[in-house]
């Protein structure tokens, strides 16, 4: 059957008591949407398909799953399923009134109010309508909605269910913060009082207590007072509220919070945190110029600096008329609140060919194999991301005639450019305690996360991480008896420290800390920043210098010794990605942020980290573990805090960095580090540490001291740990059972064996695969050890994940990538050329390498 005939409605001519009929062979399929069932009703599975979408979104009334025009025939095929609910938004003129005004008026009294919204839409002359009605497989039927009298009185039930049910991505639990924040009721509407008020950029009290802290200031009247109950939970009298109740005005912002990106506004009325589309608008009617604000670090604002300095100005190049890019490869993302981390790290990954190849070159034998619920698969979601993102279905630039349409009659029609990744990030982030919330993250966790999830779900016989993925050849060496040792670990990103003692401008820093100290003091407008400025030459200086090793035990002399320890490259990967160590704590232990100048390069050439091995004349430690030493109390184990703060430093919670530590008895950071990624997914990754008493069940203790267990199998944990490193699983219990079940040993031990003796379970091969979604379209790899790409060191610059803000837990991330010999900047739903690229403000680089 043609497409042309494929959708045309085929009950036009059917008698309306027919239709009973028509779907008696179907009602056994036909379900109602219960609490718990998750209800697609605004996206399609396999693509950015909506109701807004010219095709519609076809929605099964027996698994509630979603699909666009191009994707409803594989659901069909796959499952048998007959009935869909077809939803279709459309965007109509409004009919003149006599009087020559439009009148309103509706296809359909039922909407789907969870649908969003165009703000570019001329409400005064367009509108929305909504349409639904059920179309039948594989005859395609078409039955107009409501149809309540002719209908069966379950399909009516079932319909009206599924129309009305909420959001899949909010989660069951009320405190979740999975949630994603709605627009306010009011925000259109709100009415704003022509007082005069102005609100400072500093120097906020409550206005009925004194109070300097969690301030809210109310958008209706401009009045700043304390709240008690928001987000944070930050102490407070409760004025907002009550000042709510006295005036009935809904909206306010949280002073502190107001940042080019948005702002936490709270809704009185309704209970909750809301989003205002028109913050930027309210917020003027005060003299605040959102794009002029910023955070300094001790919370007050600062909307006096000049736009050549400011973070937020250079890094989305502000002031500069920017040209809009559009087609494949350029489609943006939009931002759901916080989303920018996940945004600008995607954006940066589908511009790598052999993630292109992977997932959008395999899309239709990844869609084909898909499990039934293909929104809970990876690799049906990266795809679909992928697709999204290069096809260029989404990033249309708009018809010349309708542009000269829209000027003469001064209006813009909605245009549907960019997509919105709810489904992925849903997906992605389940049972993360991070990414699972609407806070702000880190890209560089993220990054280390996605990358967990690629290894976890192979699609092909080449797996796209291992372009990032090298080894670290590390020289530990004891410094009483010059002896050395040779390990070698798996890592995925270069950590450059940030050599601030190198700063050329230091003259400059000096007179400027002076004035800001200053300014603080008395309450006025900071002095223009002065950005240190640090040659990339030193941070390269400062990553090849030896360390100090804390609490180091020497092999050779029995007992604790100094310990220095060089790291260097034992292979360069394909893509090498640079991340500049700014974020650190202070001696409150609050993170900061260091806001440096740092002269990336272009081309980058580090073949002198090369990894030499053991030289002649050096002496080998012997390979002894230190004794196990189980004190009388648990509770009393040191912990190493340098590691923990290692860990700390690269954005991961405290909590987790300190457990990490423990379970793997102290072995240092990087061996902590692989607990972490093998661990992230858990739900108490970061609940607080609970150090069990002695002789209590605790397979975490155990494993971290290499204990043996009762079916002589290696701990689980240990080999999640290695696994994690790029190993197969049959290698590292291999390993683990020749080192009777230490971590270090084993992974000595892997690098000692190139070629070790095939040994498989069978029952935990047949485990792997069955948990493995897309099991029947994988290939086997090879368990020789980790994948590598090794090559020259010579890399060429192609993108940069740039940071806007004072930590890791606010501001906003922007990314920059090289793209058909030019530059162009991916700021959320904005693409356009750049051409002032911040390279120098940089937080992850990515370079590509150069072929011999």
């Amino acid at each position: 059957m043609q497409r042309a005939a494929l959708f045309r409605g085929g009950d036009a001519q059917m008698a309306a008591g027919d239709l009973g009929e028509l779907l008696v062979p179907y009602m056994p399929t036909i379900r109602v949407p219960k609490s718990g069932d998750r209800v697609y009703k605004t996206e399609c599975a396999f693509s950015y398909d909506s109701p807004d979408s010219e095709g519609g979104l076809y929605v099964c009334m027996n698994t509630f799953l979603g699909f666009g025009r191009e994707h409803i025939e594989r659901h069909y095929r796959k499952t048998g399923q007959c009935v869909y609910l077809h939803l279709k938004r459309h965007v109509v003129e409004k009919v003149p009134g006599a009087s020559g005004g439009a009148l309103p008026k509706r296809r359909n009294a039922k909407l789907f109010l969870d649908l969003e919204t165009n703000s570019d839409l001329n409400s005064d002359d367009f509108e929305y309508e909504d349409e639904a009605k059920l179309v039948i497989f594989p005859d395609h039927y078409e039955i107009s909605l409501p149809n309540i009298e002719e209908l069966p009185a379950l399909v009516t039930i079932a319909c009206d269910a599924l129309l009305s049910a909420k959001s899949p991505y909010r989660k069951q639990e009320p405190d979740s913060w999975e949630e994603e924040l709605q627009a306010s009721k009011h925000a259109k509407t709100l009415v704003q009082l022509d007082n005069g008020v102005r609100i400072p950029p500093s120097g906020w009290k409550c206005s009925k207590c004194d109070l300097r802290e969690n301030l809210w200031l109310n958008l209706t009247d401009g009045s700043v007072l304390c709240g008690k109950w928001f987000f944070d939970g930050s102490g407070g009298n409760g004025h907002a509220m009550e000042h709510y109740k006295e005036t009935g005005y809904p909206l306010a912002v949280k002073l502190g919070t107001i940042t080019p990106d948005g702002a936490d506004v709270y809704s009185f009325d309704e209970e909750e945190p809301v989003l205002d589309p028109h913050i930027a608008k309210h917020l003027a009617h005060f003299g605040i110029d959102m794009l002029q604000m910023q955070v300094t670090e001790n919370g007050l604002r600062d909307n006096d600096i000049k736009p050549r300095v400011s973070e937020w100005e250079v890094i989305q190049e502000a002031g500069v008329k920017l040209k809009p890019m559009y087609g494949p490869g350029y489609t943006g993302m939009k931002n759901l609140g916080n989303s920018c981390y996940l945004n600008a790290v995607m954006q940066a990954i589908f511009s790598i060919p052999e993630f292109q190849r992977a997932y959008v070159g395999n899309l239709p034998r990844i869609f084909d194999y898909s499990p039934l619920d293909p929104t809970q698969d990876f690799n049906t979601q990266m795809a679909k991301l992928g697709h999204g993102l290069l096809s260029g279905q989404y990033s249309k630039p708009p018809m010349k005639s309708e542009l000269i349409e829209q000027v003469m009659k001064e209006e813009h029609k909605p245009q549907h450019n960019g997509i919105s990744p709810r489904m992925f990030k849903a997906f992605i982030s389940k049972g993360h305690p991070e990414f699972s919330s609407n806070r702000q993250q880190d890209a560089q966790e993220f990054f280390l996360h996605l990358i967990n999830l690629v290894e976890r779900n192979p699609v092909g016989s080449e797996n796209p991480s291992d372009v990032f993925r090298f080894l670290v050849e590390e020289r530990t060496q004891c410094c009483q008896s010059r002896k050395v040792r040779y390990t070698d670990r798996v890592d995925y990103i270069m950590q450059l420290p940030v050599a601030l003692e190198a700063a050329t401008n230091k003259d400059e820093l000096i007179a400027y800390e002076l004035k800001r100290r200053e300014a603080e003091a008395a309450r006025r407008p900071l002095p223009e920043l002065v950005r240190a400025k640090i040659p990339f030459s030193a941070c390269l200086q400062a990553f090849s210098e030896p360390s100090n090793v804390e609490d180091f035990w020497s092999s050779a002399l029995q007992a604790k010794s100094a310990g220095v320890k060089t790291s260097r490259f034992a292979s360069f990967p394909e893509y090498l990605v640079v991340q500049i160590k700014k974020f650190t704590f202070g001696l409150d232990w609050i993170p900061k942020k260091l806001d440096v100048s740092i002269d990336m390069p272009d081309f980058l050439d580090i073949s002198h980290l090369r990894a030499r091995g053991l030289q002649p004349g050096e002496e080998e430690l012997p390979d002894l573990a230190p004794p196990i030493v189980i004190p009388d109390d648990p509770k009393a184990l040191d912990i190493d805090e340098s590691s923990v703060m290692q860990l700390a430093e690269m954005g991961f919670p405290l909590e987790a960095c300190r457990k990490a530590v423990y379970y793997t008895g102290n072995l240092g950071a990087e061996v902590a580090f692989n607990w972490i990624i093998a661990h992230m997914e858990e739900p108490d990754f970061a609940e607080p540490l609970v150090i069990p008493a002695f002789g209590e069940v605790a397979s975490s203790g155990a494993a971290a001291l290499g204990a043996v267990g009762l079916d002589n199998q290696p701990p689980e944990e240990l080999v999640a740990i290695i696994i994690s490193m790029g190993f197969q699983r049959n290698l590292a219990i291999q390993a683990l059972k020749a080192t009777n079940n230490n971590l270090e040993r084993a992974l000595e031990w892997i690098f000692s064996h190139p070629d070790p003796e095939e040994e498989s379970d069978p029952a935990l091969d047949t485990m792997d695969m069955e948990n493995n979604a897309n099991a029947n379209i994988l290939a086997e790899t090879g368990s020789e050890g980790p994948r590598i790409k090794d090559g020259p060191g010579r890399y060429e610059l192609f993108g940069f994940i740039s940071h806007m803000g004072t930590s890791t837990m606010s501001g906003h991330y922007v990314c920059h990538l090289r793209k058909e010999g030019r530059w162009v900047i991916y700021n959320d739903l904005r693409v356009c050329a750049s051409e002032r690229p911040p390279k120098d403000l940089g937080y992850i680089y990515f370079y590509h390498r150069i072929p011999s």
